[in-house]
């Protein structure tokens, strides 16, 4: 796939959320394999810097717009304290994502 063609893609995973209790503490989500495969072929056209992603994610019923972050080949998804609320979801829950990939925004 070329990079600079793609402009989104829709992508779907299940996966646990793990709570990172660095020096920011912090619950994100890790891409599957597959799925971190199918983000790093477009990342290279898409990124804003460091790696980073934009999209428009999905949890539940509760939509909303970040970044994924790439860590150890894969990519993490930051789910906020607001949003972990609306979705009521928390460390150990395993939860279905949809991800809309996009290149048009910072």
């Amino acid at each position: 796939m070329d990079a600079g063609a793609a402009r989104s893609m829709w992508l779907r995973f299940e996966a646990d959320i793990i709570h990172w209790r660095g020096p920011s503490p912090f619950f994100f989500v890790a891409a599957p394999e597959p799925v971190a495969a199918e983000i790093r072929a477009i990342a290279r056209g898409i990124s804003y810097g460091w790696g980073m992603a934009p999209v428009v994610a999905k949890v539940g019923e509760v939509v909303f717009t970040t970044s994924l972050f790439p860590k150890d080949g894969t990519y993490l998804l930051p789910l906020k304290a607001a949003v972990r609320r609306q979705a009521r979801i928390t460390a150990g829950d395993r939860i279905c994502v949809a991800l809309t990939v996009e290149a048009n925004r910072p």
